[in-house]
């Protein structure tokens, strides 16, 4: 090959990569960092009628930088935003740590399942989507009412004293607009989320590892807690975070299954702002929730590389 082939060669090459790695960088600039910074300008703003002040102003022959930080300050004093923003959490650890319970057992099952019947179970986890999320929401409070079947259910079995005890219900077959009804509809529309990327990371994982672990005298369950499971942290840290992240900022199911009474940074950046009109506090709040996922997120994924590194 000639050198202005090579050259021809390694160009395409370097414009295919170029692309590969780009487009994903545009589609985070397009839909995440430039929104982002409309909300957090937003935030910073005073805000005069339906109009915002500009952030930098020219006049007289001086230039102006006009910061308002005064949201964020009051976020920090008042206590109504932190107990939203503990409870948010909360919900959401909950709901994910239930997910990967429910998830983890059903993925495995699908990934070892023979592959004729592989495509049949993922259509059941799917068939979900098919139907409008709210619909489905809007069900749960028909199931969970009294002479709903799933109400009937947890009292005639007596689970809702254990419940009681628990404190997810205030009283005996008190089940709507508590945090058990709450946390049930969000394990229940999130719970494909965990399911999907935990079975294509099982279902791809090399099953000789484990016939290795049994020669070498490992139980079936030692096998799985030592092999499997730790091959599977991608999958479970990719369903984790797609449950969690969404659960954090959730506003319908909280409304239509948590009630009046339950508090979470949603219902908050609602009442901000279509209640109260104000649209810069209710920016600050949504930066605030942002940052307190990406933070963390960040980080994690900074140790986890440093670790890949220490490995290879």
């Amino acid at each position: 090959m000639t050198t202005s082939g090579r050259m021809g060669s390694w160009a395409k090459r370097l414009r295919g990569r170029t692309a590969v790695i780009g487009l994903p960088y545009l589609w985070l600039l397009a839909f995440f960092l430039f929104p982002f910074i409309i909300v957090l300008k937003i935030s910073i703003s005073e805000m005069e009628t339906v109009q915002f002040k500009d952030l930098v102003a020219y006049k007289d022959g001086l230039l102006t930088l006009t910061l308002k930080l005064s949201n964020y300050v009051f976020i920090t004093q008042d206590p109504l935003y932190l107990k939203a923003y503990v409870a948010s959490l909360k919900y959401a650890f909950w709901t994910t740590l239930l997910c990967l319970a429910i998830g983890y057992p059903f993925a495995y099952f699908m990934a070892r399942a023979k592959p004729t019947t592989q495509p049949a179970l993922l259509m059941l986890v799917m068939l979900p989507f098919w139907t409008s999320f709210l619909l489905r929401v809007y069900a749960w409070k028909g199931l969970l009412t009294t002479d709903g079947w799933v109400a009937d259910l947890v009292i005639g079995s007596g689970l809702d004293q254990w419940l009681v005890a628990g404190g997810l219900i205030p009283a005996p077959g008190k089940l709507m607009n508590t945090p058990f009804s709450l946390v049930l509809g969000m394990v229940y529309t999130y719970l494909p989320f965990m399911i999907l990327p935990l079975y294509g990371n099982l279902a791809k994982m090399d099953l000789r590892l484990l016939e290795a672990a049994q020669d070498l005298g490992a139980s079936p369950w030692v096998a799985f807690w030592t092999v499997t499971v730790p091959l599977s942290k991608a999958g479970i840290i990719a369903g984790s975070m797609l449950v969690f992240i969404p659960c954090v900022g959730e506003f319908v199911i909280p409304e239509l299954l948590g009630g009046p009474e339950t508090l979470m940074i949603g219902r908050v950046m609602w009442d901000e702002f279509f209640s109260n009109n104000d649209w810069p506090m209710a920016s600050s709040v949504a930066v605030v929730m942002i940052l307190l996922i990406l933070v963390p997120l960040a980080i994690f994924n900074k140790y986890q590389a440093e670790a890949q590194e220490v490995r290879r």
